[in-house]
C-alpha cells in the first residue's frame, strides 16, 4: 500500500469512528408496550420507608413504597407511578420507587425518559441514579446524579444535580443546574444526561442547561462516576426539601408518566 492509499484510509477510519461516536447505539430501554406490572426482567423495586437504616429514606419524607397496582402500574403506553393519600406502615401515604440496580446498570452513555410529573405542594417526583456497587463508600461517596428533580410548590422548575462527597446538598456544595418548564406538569418532555469520562451535560428536550466537568484535581470524593450507575424513578412525598412548605392533603392522588426510558453508549 503506498503512502497516499494509506493516507486516505486513514481518513475513512477517522471519518468512520467519529460517525459512530455521534451515532451512539441503543443498549437497553423500556418502551412500557405491555399493559400490567413493570417488566420483571428491567425493574425491581425500593419498599418501605426506609427503615431502620434511614427512616423516611434519609429525607423525613413522608411515604411509604409499595409494589401494588395502585402505586404503579403500566397501561395506555406509559410508566404510572401513583402516589395517595392513605395508611400504610405507620404513614399517610404510599407511593412507588421503581429501580434497574442489577438488571440495567451502566458507566458512562446517554441516559434520556420521557415523562410528564405530578403538580401540587408536596410532590417531589425524580429521575435518579446511584452507584450499583457502593464502591466508594455509603452516600453521598459513590454519587448520585440526579437526571430530573421538581417539587411541587415550585412547579416547573427542573434541577438537574450530581452529589458526591466532596459536593453534597448536606455541605451546600452540590453542583445543580435549573431551567424553567412552564407545562412539565401537563406535556411529556425528555429529561436527559450523556455521561462521559469527565463530564456529565444535563438536558431537557435536547436543550442543554447544566454541564459538570470533573476539576483534575478531584479524586473519587469529587467524581466518583467512573462506576456503573442504575436508574431510579419515584414519586416522593413532603420531606426536608418536597416538603418544605407544607403538604396539601387534598390533591391526591398524583402520578407521573413515562412514555419510555432508554439508553444509549
Amino acid at each position: 500500500m503506498n503512502l497516499l492509499s494509506t493516507f486516505f484510509l486513514a481518513v475513512i477510519l477517522t471519518l468512520t469512528a467519529c460517525q459512530d461516536n455521534k451515532n451512539p447505539k441503543l443498549v437497553w430501554s423500556d418502551e412500557f408496550d405491555k399493559p400490567g406490572a413493570p417488566d420483571p426482567a428491567k425493574w425491581s423495586y425500593d419498599l418501605g420507608d426506609g427503615c431502620p437504616n434511614s427512616c423516611g429514606w434519609g429525607n423525613n419524607e413522608l411515604e411509604y413504597y409499595t409494589k401494588d397496582q395502585k402505586n404503579v402500574r403500566v397501561e395506555e403506553g406509559k410508566l404510572i407511578i401513583e402516589a395517595h393519600r392513605d395508611s400504610l406502615g405507620g404513614k399517610a401515604y404510599t407511593s412507588t420507587r421503581i429501580v434497574s440496580r442489577k438488571q440495567g446498570d451502566w458507566t458512562y452513555g446517554r441516559i434520556e425518559a420521557k415523562a410528564k410529573l405530578p403538580r401540587g405542594k408536596g410532590t417531589w417526583p425524580a429521575i435518579w441514579m446511584l452507584s450499583t456497587d457502593w464502591k466508594y463508600g455509603g452516600w453521598p461517596e459513590s454519587g448520585e446524579i440526579d437526571i430530573m428533580e421538581h417539587v411541587g410548590y415550585d412547579p416547573g422548575v427542573i434541577h438537574g444535580t450530581i452529589h458526591t462527597e466532596a459536593y453534597n446538598h448536606l455541605k451546600g456544595t452540590q453542583k445543580e443546574g435549573k431551567i424553567t418548564i412552564a407545562d412539565a406538569q401537563d406535556t411529556f418532555h425528555v429529561y436527559a444526561i450523556d455521561w462521559t469520562e469527565n463530564k456529565i451535560d444535563f438536558f431537557v428536550d435536547d436543550q442543554l442547561y447544566h454541564t459538570v466537568t470533573r476539576d483534575p484535581k478531584d479524586d473519587f470524593k469529587g467524581w466518583p462516576f467512573d462506576q456503573r450507575f442504575h436508574l431510579i424513578m419515584n414519586i416522593a412525598v413532603g420531606g426536608n426539601w418536597g416538603g418544605a412548605k407544607g403538604v396539601d392533603e387534598t390533591i391526591w392522588p398524583q402520578r407521573m408518566e413515562v412514555e419510555y426510558v432508554r439508553v444509549y453508549q
